[in-house]
């Protein structure tokens, strides 16, 4: 249980409740304990005796404990849930932070799928957990040690059939924890190759429609589908042995109890109140090692969550912040890449291979390339998504990698590729990057970015809605949004990824192919020298 107790750190704000809990449990297990003393009372003091006084007064009692306990154990559910919730926020809130600050690299490794598990189920686990442990983990323990001394005071000959019992349930609940946290950990595996894939087709129903693939992405889900139901069922199939293993040791030792019993009052040498007494103790001892049995498998399901948690929260982010990071940073906009070498991974070809160029502050450069030749890859690395494996980039004679994350990307306004819109209006989606900005800045950007015609035609203007991922826009108005979203931040360095109809313009264009800059002019130079460059151009 190493990974959850790395996390109980989460539950220091909640101390109160996490104290509070256990010792409101404790209450209502002491009344609990006390119950079947009382009943003997009763029917050895009291109705052998025919005291009516004695009955009276012990079933009082018995009532007054009974409410005492019922009080302890739903303000002990109360403080139980204040500080699982709490835990729970707490922790999703933190790896939501966490998955903000990783690069792209670690995004790429640990999925889109696998991320909304951990911070989803894996988090409910681990708060169900917390729950548990705060009521059943505090109840099971001294339940089943007070009803185990009590046990023994009431018939220390009965008693010994504890020495049966217990060693057989011991070993159950050995055997069920070994055998079902390798089948958890898979579980949660398998969901998130479910979640993967459901993600993967919800954000590409489009692309999926359009070249008739239904049927291969449902035969594709079916199969981890399949997949997470066979494990599911491998998970019950180990826990449903232990539900009539448990009854049948509680029933064996019931019937123990009373052949024992029966031949003990039979000599006189224990009354019939003591036999009950004893029995419900007996049942207190063995539900307690029933509620061991359930919380090892819930216990067993929560480490294995915990370890997912932890591994997104024990992540180190590939890109590795300055040791005294530059935040004293306003560039006038001059960017150079000097033999600049970008691989993905350690085993795979590089991407880009010694890429040099320099853009002068004012100047507009374009980079043309066939699908695949490294323009984003390119891209990608001047925000500091990545880091290049070789040479170095430079903003005002600066290495990138020396100035502050924060402080690089608020000098750098880009316009992506995948033009990604978010719920909300128009106007929030152009003021995205800039909140403070006025309605006349919405209203320009949108102008320079030949947005403005179309939005005042729709019915509510810039307050009108954008569905999610900007389903309700056409591709063209997203890309124009996207690209006053950009223009309104007033960047130094401005990104237009794919905007091709800027190339003739530009004051110098780079051909790409194969990662490689393999030409480089003005438009009308490249369309008279490089073959490559002007296919390119007139397939556009």
């Amino acid at each position: 249980m190493r990974s959850t107790r790395r996390l109980s750190s989460f539950l220091g704000s909640y101390k109160v409740w996490v104290v509070l809990a256990p010792l409101l449990m404790a209450l209502e297990v002491a009344m609990d304990l006390m119950q079947p003393r009382l009943v003997q009372r009763i029917i050895d003091d009291g109705i052998a005796r025919n005291d009516l006084d004695i009955v009276r007064s012990a079933g009082l009692l018995m009532i007054a404990t009974a409410l005492i306990g019922m009080a302890g154990g739903i303000l002990c559910g109360v403080c139980a849930i204040q500080a699982a919730q709490g835990f729970g926020a707490d922790l999703r809130g933190d790896l939501y932070r966490k998955v903000q600050n990783l690069s792209f690299g670690n995004l790429d490794r640990l999925e889109t799928g696998g991320l909304i598990t951990r911070l989803t189920n894996d988090v409910t686990q681990l708060i169900e957990m917390v729950g548990m442990l705060l009521r059943i983990m505090v109840r099971a323990p001294l339940l089943l040690v007070g009803s185990l001394v009590m046990a023994v005071i009431t018939s220390p000959s009965l008693a010994l059939l504890f020495l049966v019992l217990i060693p057989f349930l011991a070993v159950t609940i050995l055997v069920v924890a070994r055998k079902a946290f390798p089948i958890f950990s898979q579980v949660q595996k398998r969901l998130d190759a479910v979640n993967t894939v459901m993600q993967e087709n919800l954000a590409g129903v489009r692309v999926i429609r359009v070249f008739a693939r239904a049927s291969h992405e449902i035969a594709r889900f079916g199969t981890r589908n399949d997949d997470l139901m066979e494990i599911n069922l491998r998970a019950v199939r180990t826990i449903a042995v232990v539900l009539p293993l448990m009854m049948l040791t509680i029933n064996g030792g019931v019937v123990a109890t009373l052949w024992f019993g029966g031949r003990q009052i039979g000599t006189g040498s224990l009354a019939i109140g003591e036999l009950i007494a004893f029995l419900n103790y007996l049942l207190q001892t063995l539900f307690a090692l029933m509620m061991v049995t359930m919380l090892v498998i819930r216990f067993t399901r929560a480490e294995a969550s915990a370890e997912r948690v932890l591994e997104v929260l024990d992540s180190v982010p590939d890109i590795a912040p300055a040791p005294a990071p530059v935040r004293a940073f306003r560039p006038r906009g001059e960017l150079t890449f000097e033999n600049v070498t970008l691989a993905y991974d350690a085993d795979s070809a590089p991407v880009l291979q010694d890429v040099s160029f320099t853009v002068r502050p004012g100047d507009v450069l374009a980079i043309l390339g066939a699908t695949g030749s490294g323009k984003s890859s390119l891209v990608n690395l001047i925000p500091r998504f990545y880091d290049p494996t070789g040479g170095r980039i430079l903003i005002d004679g600066i290495d990138i990698r020396t100035i502050d994350e924060t402080v690089l990307r608020e000098s750098i306004a880009i316009a992506l590729q995948e033009s990604v819109l978010f719920s909300g209006t128009i106007r929030d989606n152009i003021r995205f990057g800039r909140p403070d900005a006025t309605e006349d800045e919405v209203i320009a950007a949108a102008r320079m970015a030949q947005a403005h015609e179309f939005i005042a035609a729709l019915a509510d203007g810039y307050d009108a809605i954008v569905g999610q991922r900007g389903v309700n826009l056409s591709g063209g108005q997203k890309q124009r949004i996207a690209i006053a979203r950009a223009l309104i931040v007033r960047a130094p360095i401005l990104i237009l990824d794919d905007s091709t109809s800027a190339v003739v313009a530009a004051d110098t264009i780079l051909v790409l192919d194969g990662g490689r800059i393999v030409a480089s002019g003005t438009h009308d130079e490249l369309i008279a020298g490089s073959a490559l460059y002007r296919d390119i151009y007139e397939s556009q």
